[in-house]
């Protein structure tokens, strides 16, 4: 039994959900211009050695990706190294047979760059949009999580859906080259969402976007040690957390703070919560999972959280609410250059 590497190979990388930037004039960004922006910010991104691009789907104004693969497509045709990810691809609400066919053509164009994180979605827009009854929620995961998990067999799938089609030795296209789509499924905090994982023997991904990170390493544990007893060795964990990076701390939370509460406070008024104040912004910055700063604040807290909570991957959120498109750009070039490096240097005790 594997619990984790001797030496750990860790990954860095960035996640947008297409939040609609502003341009150099103060102007709120079209869906299609915002677009084009997370494609360009791949390609720097890419160029500056990040190892994953992840693009969530959500189905909302403020939000310009509803298709992340075809986003990727297009970054696929403009990079020639970085992990092209979704960050959720929210199967609930898709067809799994359909899933598999869009990233494995993914996979095809982008010589086995693709990758799908599958999740139950904490947006629910897509279940009503595509005719889904929310009262399914878990059964319909449930089901399309088995009947995707035979289809990374690349094997004709016989199958007898209750939410889902049924299937008679069905043969699905394209196959990968590599045999296999690399899959990872994205949990929110759920332990039978991790327990699930490690049945189905795929790597986890945890979304922590509130509280303390270090709350979540019992999640890891308990994935391991569901994984051992299910008879398979545990993969590397990884998660991912909102942030922003400026020149200077102060930078950083002047710029950022309104952008989050704007974005914050528009989606919880659909959900019931309270207003974002600075006080609960900045209790999240200081020791919540908001890693807002200079280069080596936030290096610093990346390391920390990442040994806290025993990852090999993080993934930062970034390009929350209205920004400046100036300012994202600013951004991934420090996380490239700066951050990243020295969150190598910190966990390798330097």
């Amino acid at each position: 039994m594997t619990k984790k590497s001797a030496i750990p190979h860790y990954q860095f990388g960035l996640d947008s959900f297409g939040d609609l930037a502003t341009d150099s004039k103060g102007k709120l960004m079209s869906h299609a211009a915002s677009i084009r922006l997370v494609v360009d910010e791949a390609v720097l991104a890419d160029k500056l050695g990040v190892d994953v691009i992840g693009l969530g789907e959500h189905h909302r104004d403020e939000f310009a990706i509803s298709s992340p693969e075809m986003v990727l497509a297009a970054i696929a045709s403009k990079t020639k190294k970085i992990t092209l990810a979704s960050g959720v691809t929210v199967l609930s609400s898709d067809d799994p047979v359909r899933v598999y066919e869009r990233f494995a053509t993914l996979d095809a164009v982008s010589d086995g760059r693709a990758q799908v994180i599958l999740g139950r979605g904490s947006f629910t827009e897509s279940f009503p949009l595509f005719g889904y009854d929310l009262r399914d929620y878990e059964g319909l995961f449930e089901e399309k999580i088995e009947l995707f998990s035979k289809l990374l067999d690349e094997k004709p799938v016989t199958w007898d859906g209750t939410f889902t089609q049924s299937l008679d030795a069905a043969d699905v296209f394209p196959k990968t080259d590599k045999g296999r789509l690399d899959v990872r499924v994205g949990v929110g905090g759920s332990p039978n969402s991790v327990v699930r994982a490690a049945a189905y023997d795929l790597p986890l991904v945890l979304a922590i976007i509130g509280g303390s990170p270090e709350r979540f390493a019992p999640y890891v544990e308990l994935y391991r040690k569901a994984a051992a007893q299910f008879g398979h060795n545990a993969h590397p964990v990884g998660m991912h957390s909102p942030g922003f990076i400026a020149d200077t701390d102060e930078q950083a939370i002047e710029i950022s703070f309104p952008l989050f509460k704007e974005q914050m406070d528009k989606v919880g008024a659909t959900r019931g919560w309270q207003p974002m104040t600075r006080q609960h912004f900045m209790n999240e910055v200081k020791g919540g999972s908001m890693y807002v700063g200079s280069p080596e604040t936030v290096a610093r807290k990346i390391a920390k959280a990442m040994k806290a909570v025993d990852v090999e991957r993080f993934d930062l959120v970034y390009g929350f609410g209205p920004m400046k498109a100036s300012d994202r750009r600013h951004m991934i070039e420090l996380y490239g250059k700066k951050v990243i490096p020295r969150v190598r240097e910190l966990l390798a005790g330097k």
